[in-house]
């Protein structure tokens, strides 16, 4: 009984151990190394520097790894690509939560067949091409949107089925337009989704770098993600494992900041639109 009690006690701290090791390890190497000098952070390890200069750092990686131009780029690809994803994902949603028959069905399962098949880059790249879309931002906000879209469709449709439809009867009765509906029942019932999909979208798309790197192929318009992979290959990045680090944690801290703030929103954005 005792070694039954102490499993039952100690698996949980087990698995909590675990994970911090697994996340609290890699975060400790970056963050040390990000504040040590150059000589010392040749060889990455886990040791606290000697010398610190954060200060140096963090500067040289935001001024000589343009960041601020990295930054403004992620902006107008990523903030876009979630407004779409939002808006197409909500609006597809109403429908296939609604409306019973075959040809509703089956689109509704190509539409969420996006999470099971991976898209294809080689396949995007020449239609992007042939479109005239290739190496620009709008090119770049179709892809994330049409990659994103198949989760915000998947969650937001188990939810919306959950909403009495009495709700919407009685708005249509009192005369409301379908967009009427749409617009002041079904949107601000979906905060809780809307706002897991908003924080997963950036999330994903905030530290994408391969689909950048094909779609964009750096230059002037490469995101915080592809431009870090750009002045790393370059010779002022070459063996400065403390600017690389230091440029990962200023490009991450937006990121975690909506993190922190939306944490308890993805857990019952998810379980809303998944298990209802």
């Amino acid at each position: 009984m005792s070694a039954t009690v102490a499993w039952r006690y100690g698996r949980p701290a087990l698995v909590l151990l675990l994970a911090g090791l697994a996340v609290g390890v890699p975060l400790w190497l970056v963050a040390v190394t990000s504040a040590k000098p150059q000589a010392e952070s040749i060889k990455p390890n886990l040791d606290l520097p000697r010398h610190w200069q954060p200060g140096g750092n963090y500067a040289d990686a935001v001024g000589q790894g343009e960041m601020l131009r990295g930054f403004l780029n992620s902006l107008l690809v990523v903030v876009p690509s979630v407004v779409l994803v939002l808006l197409l994902g909500a609006g597809a949603a109403w429908v296939f939560a609604r409306r019973k028959s075959k040809l509703v069905s089956t689109a509704y399962a190509l539409c969420i067949s996006g999470l099971l098949l991976p898209p294809a880059v080689i396949t995007i790249v020449m239609e992007l091409r042939q479109l005239g879309l290739a190496g620009s931002r709008p090119g770049m906000i179709a892809v994330y949107t049409g990659m994103y879209l198949s989760t915000s469709i998947f969650f937001m449709t188990g939810f919306i089925r959950a909403i009495p439809m009495e709700l919407e009867e009685a708005a249509r009765i009192d005369g409301a337009t379908p967009w009427r509906i749409f617009r002041r029942i079904v949107l601000p019932l979906l905060r809780p989704v809307i706002a897991t999909a908003t924080i997963m979208v950036m999330l994903y798309a905030w530290s994408d770098v391969f689909y950048a790197f094909f779609v964009l192929g750096g230059g002037e318009r490469a995101t915080l993600p592809l431009n870090l992979y750009q002045v790393a290959s370059a010779q002022l990045y070459l063996n400065n494992w403390h600017l690389v680090f230091a440029y990962v944690v200023v490009m991450s801290l937006p990121m975690v900041a909506v993190f922190v703030v939306g944490q308890r929103k993805i857990v019952s954005g998810i379980t809303s639109g998944a298990v209802k």
